[in-house]
């Protein structure tokens, strides 16, 4: 402990000797008074930077408030990701029996086809689909 005092003592007049030397630079001084001029602004920045710090600090260490904003996520993705798999899944089936399926649509194939409310369905979206796009393509 005696030996860390006696390397402060040594070390102190040359240190404070460099603080001098450094603060009698013109442009030391000059940012010293920038400083201290916008030293209420920097108080405030320092307020609302605390502010926000024990403000984020308090909702990361909440674990009831975690768990509600787990739970609310959970509510919004899972019909979402259900769906997603359905689709997936119905495209792989599809999938499957277009491969297993080596019959030859013809006209008369189509025209039954035509009758059925999902083709009929897919139809008119794709027409809205492509009447979107070509309304598009004409303005841009």
């Amino acid at each position: 402990m005696s030996e860390t005092t006696t390397q402060e003592a040594v070390l102190a007049p040359a240190a404070r000797e460099d603080v001098l030397d450094q603060l009698m630079k013109p442009e030391v001084q000059q940012s010293l008074t920038v400083l201290v001029e916008n030293m209420p602004k920097l108080a405030e920045m320092v307020t609302l930077m605390t502010q926000a710090y024990d403000f984020v600090q308090s909702v990361t260490t909440d674990r009831v408030l975690i768990e509600d904003l787990k739970g609310g996520m959970d509510e919004i993705v899972k019909p979402i990701t259900e769906k997603a798999k359905g689709i997936a899944s119905a495209a792989i089936e599809a999938n499957d029996r277009s491969q297993a399926e080596s019959a030859t649509i013809g006209l008369f194939g189509l025209l039954k086809m035509l009758k059925d409310p999902q083709v009929q369905q897919s139809l008119r979206y794709a027409q809205a689909f492509l009447e979107v796009l070509g309304e598009r393509k004409k303005q841009g």
